[in-house]
């Protein structure tokens, strides 16, 4: 019985393939998943020369100790500022990176330590509603935050895809 469910599971899977196949559906994900780092990356790039951003972040750098030091070196306005500049850079690379591994390479990591300095900050604030009992009643700072996890988890597939690709290149030659 169990063979039986599973063949028709396998058939309506290799259905599904015959549809739209695989490499497809995968092109598809990498395209949306890379427009997933992308946007977040340009909007709020943006957003970081605003009065708006510079304030947010306040509670966010202050608090961090291994953030904290921006504000002594570039003041709030730059250090907010060199944040926006990096964030659109690393999307430009980004956006580059189907065409180019090397772009790819740079900006899978600086993505990387971006989302990785930005999923380290949940370890430095607290993001967990206390008043409820923490897990897992986050707060808006751990909501915001969080989101990041994923993005680090793409850039790092970016960095890694692009490293191969520039040594299949380098192979080549």
């Amino acid at each position: 019985m169990t063979n039986k469910i599973t063949s028709v599971a396998d058939r309506a899977i290799l259905g599904v393939d015959r549809i739209v196949p695989a490499a497809t559906i995968t092109k598809i994900g990498r395209g949306v998943a890379l427009a997933g780092v992308v946007l977040p990356l340009l909007l709020i790039g943006v957003l970081k020369f605003t009065q708006i951003e510079v304030d947010a972040l306040k509670p966010l750098i202050t608090n961090t100790p291994w953030l904290s030091w921006l504000y002594p070196a570039f003041g709030e306005v730059g250090a907010t500022a060199l944040l926006g500049t990096a964030e659109i850079f690393t999307a430009i690379l980004l956006i580059a990176s189907p065409w180019s591994a090397r772009a790819g390479v740079l900006g899978g990591a600086i993505g990387s330590l971006t989302f990785l300095t930005t999923v380290s900050v949940m370890f430095a604030l607290p993001i967990w509603y206390a008043e409820l009992g923490g897990f897992p009643w986050i707060n808006p700072v751990g909501q915001f935050l969080l989101k990041d996890v994923s993005l680090l988890g793409v850039s790092i597939f970016i960095l890694g895809e692009s490293l191969a690709r520039v040594k299949a290149q380098a192979s080549l030659t």
